[in-house]
């Protein structure tokens, strides 16, 4: 099962990860998902995965949304994907996901809780 981390470098919770997946001696990928977006579709797996909605993995308190006078709680599922989509930066991270699961690793427990449960 392959193990994607959805990076963003400059973030110290995704450089957490990345160093915890190392130590444990994980096989995974990176994706920098403000260099290489995911699409809506992505998005909508990657929530199935998670088993959350839009508004879950949407940075609330990011600056951008404030400057781009949006109020995600009157968005539809399809309008936060969207924004999501188009505006990486207010996506949550870190991400950690396999072929079955997926968690935002804040805290770096929840990365290492998905770690153990894997088959």
């Amino acid at each position: 099962m392959t193990i994607t981390l959805y990076h963003n470098p400059n973030c110290s919770k995704s450089r957490a990860a990345l160093a915890l997946l190392t130590e444990q001696g994980c096989t995974f990928d990176i994706r920098n998902y403000l260099e290489d977006p995911l699409d809506d579709t992505e998005l909508e797996a990657l929530l199935l995965l998670l088993g959350i909605e839009p508004i879950e993995l949407l940075r609330q308190k990011e600056d951008l949304l404030s400057q781009l006078a949006i109020d995600p709680l009157v968005l539809s599922h399809q309008q936060l994907v969207k924004l999501m989509a188009d505006y990486p930066t207010l996506i949550e991270r870190p991400i950690v996901a396999d072929n079955i699961q997926a968690v935002i690793g804040r805290p770096t427990e929840r990365i290492a809780r998905l770690l153990t449960a894997r088959p």
